[in-house]
């Protein structure tokens, strides 16, 4: 009896933490396509030639202002690279038109302003 009891309460603790450990990528929410990363969630938007970079920090979005950072757009074996600036609020911008066509392998490499740098890998459906 007691060794039933045991069990069940290590069955209920371990579902307990693992729910509230939870980590992982949230849907997207700007039409995108959403990678975690050191903590963060990363959206890439990329349209009409134009990128743009979503960053969220725990479900806040994280401001961008003094980050900088490069991004890298592999469309087969075809490579470019613009670098990423601050726009408004938690998203950076390319500062020049890129193609990112579906299929493409994209590496986005993001300093931010406190020192932490992170990259982030996306595979384009």
């Amino acid at each position: 009896m007691n060794q039933r009891i045991a069990a069940a309460l290590a069955a209920i603790c371990i579902s307990i933490s693992g729910t509230a450990m939870a980590h992982g990528a949230k849907p997207a929410q700007y039409g995108g396509v959403v990678q975690t990363a050191s903590d963060m969630q990363f959206e890439l938007v990329a349209k009409d030639g134009n990128v743009s970079l979503y960053v969220d920090d725990h479900d806040q979005k994280k401001s961008v202002a003094g980050a900088s950072g490069k991004l890298t757009v592999l469309n087969g074996s075809k490579k470019s690279e613009t670098a990423l600036k601050p726009a408004e609020g938690n998203v950076l911008v390319g500062a020049e038109q890129i193609a990112v066509a579906p299929g493409a392998k994209v590496v986005a490499n993001v300093a931010f302003a406190d020192g932490k740098t992170v990259t982030v890998r996306f595979a384009v459906k």
